[in-house]
């Protein structure tokens, strides 16, 4: 009986701008350069896949998720195409991913599959933001859904590899080279890699080293597909969680933005899995300052909102970090009521004495962090209000000096460019000249796209300044080296 059309296949076949029988053609090329000669796919297998939702055989669907992904230059899984056959709940009855939690064998079969394309993808050029990206509010909808729901409970305790359903029947999710179970002197190993990436991320940007994240993730993705005692399980998938936040992140950073919104959700389920409900938040509101950076602040919004319903009991830090990430969303609009409100909220829980150590994942929001957020998010506000603008210069000029000789290149950038917006914004050409300087200064030495962006919207802020030498004469290098990395493709405003 017909499953009815796959809307996913067919819209991204409609992306690749091929025929079916081109379709059919790669499909038998590819799989026989994968060892798999006996494939014989044709125009009417392709059809039938697209039209009556037709889901082929193993190893069709990888082939099919390689083909895609190397024709549209970003991760594209097989369940992206709609060609996943998930086994029913432990209670038997069908529960669908926007409406509930993946089962663990399943997240951990996601994450490696997904991770494993990344790797394989030989990327000619970055992935524009505008290149199939999920609606942020979709997403937003999708995690309400499972962030409320309760997890689901799995025999830990059993041992050797979780059985993934496939075409075929159960079989491991394992292959001949996958490392079998691990004890906690591993685990330490893994955890101390977590923080070892963290500390290059925050130096150099996330360019150089996104591929070596990706790959421990992939790793760890392997290891849960085994049984693990309940305590080295949990902890793996905390540092899946902790790894997949990264990966999104530093795929961000340089542009990659449908894989880092898919890093996010990949991070919140493993957070979820591992019974971390604020790491899971905190997951999620790294998606939101993503759609911020890219326009899209009423997506934000509704990902704080997720964010916050799915995140548990947090401790009175993670929720001031929150609020400065959904305060950049209301001053993106020019909501200044709620910008301020959300701002003032987290200064008074920032203060708060913690009941303990924070865990490693909210280390790197302290008191600079806290400066860096709220001059982001008024200089942002002061583009509606321009009232906000000395505040935002305050809390600029305090997190340089928190951050000088930290070694946090790219905060540090981040904050020098604020600064520089707030002089376009005051009447300060000559102090605004002097801090851009310094930024292209030091420019050079990070990897990070998202420097070139907020240099490229602190640009527009230049025009009303036409005709002044010196902010001509700036203007024309910016211009100059602005088009030389070519950021994200757009033209250059004013």
């Amino acid at each position: 009986m017909s499953r009815g059309p796959n809307t996913r296949l067919a819209d991204l076949f409609v992306l690749t701008g091929w025929s079916k029988g081109e379709l059919a053609r790669l499909v038998n090329r590819r799989g026989a350069a994968m060892g798999q000669q006996q494939l014989s796919t044709d125009t009417s297998r392709v059809r039938r896949w697209i039209e009556q939702g037709e889901i082929p055989r193993d190893p069709v669907p990888r082939v099919l998720a390689a083909v895609f992904t190397e024709r549209l230059g970003r991760v594209v899984t097989t369940e992206d195409l709609g060609l996943e056959r998930h086994r029913p709940t432990r209670t038997g009855a069908a529960q669908s991913a926007t409406s509930s939690p993946w089962e663990p064998d399943r997240t951990a079969a996601v994450l490696t599959e997904f991770t494993g394309m990344d790797l394989m993808l030989n990327r000619r050029g970055l992935v524009g933001a505008g290149a199939a990206l999920t609606a942020g509010a979709v997403v937003a909808d999708t995690l309400k859904g499972w962030l409320g729901g309760d997890a689901v409970a799995y025999a830990a305790s059993v041992p050797g590899p979780r059985p993934v359903v496939t075409q075929g029947g159960a079989r491991p999710a394992v292959d001949l080279y996958d490392a079998g179970p691990v004890g906690s002197d591993e685990v330490d190993a893994l955890e101390h890699s977590v923080q070892v990436f963290r500390a290059w991320d925050a130096a150099r940007g996330g360019g150089l080293q996104r591929k070596a994240v990706v790959g421990q993730l992939n790793e760890v993705g392997s290891l849960l597909t085994h049984r693990h005692s309940p305590a080295v399980e949990r902890r793996l998938w905390l540092v899946a969680a902790n790894l997949a936040v990264l990966a999104g992140w530093m795929s961000h950073d340089v542009g990659l933005e449908p894989t880092a919104q898919k890093y996010f959700v990949l991070a919140a389920e493993s957070a979820k899995e591992a019974g971390d409900r604020p790491r899971a938040g905190e997951a999620i509101s790294r998606a939101a300052r993503q759609m911020v950076h890219l326009g899209r602040a009423d997506d934000a919004i509704d990902l704080m909102e997720a964010a916050r319903a799915g995140g548990g009991r947090m401790l009175p830090r993670t929720r001031a970090m929150l609020n400065t990430v959904e305060a950049w969303a209301y001053a993106s609009v020019g909501q200044s009521q709620a910008t301020w409100r959300l701002l003032g909220e987290a200064e008074d829980l920032f203060a708060q004495e913690p009941d303990g150590p924070p865990p490693s994942w909210m280390q790197v929001f302290d008191e600079a962090e806290l400066h860096g957020m709220q001059a982001l998010v008024l200089r942002t506000l002061a583009e509606h209000d321009l009232s906000a603008a000395a505040e935002a210069r305050r809390h600029a000029e305090q997190v340089i000096r928190l951050r000088e000789g930290t070694g946090r290149l790219r905060s540090a950038l981040f904050d020098r460019i604020t600064l520089a917006s707030v002089h376009w914004l005051t009447g300060e050409p000559d102090a605004a000249d002097a801090e851009v300087k310094r930024v292209l200064g030091l420019i050079g030495q990070n990897s990070s796209h998202r420097t070139w962006d907020r240099l490229r919207e602190m640009y527009r802020l230049t025009a009303r300044y036409r005709g002044v030498a010196v902010v001509d004469e700036l203007r024309d290098e910016l211009g100059r080296e602005l088009r030389s990395v070519g950021v994200k493709n757009r033209p250059l405003f004013a």
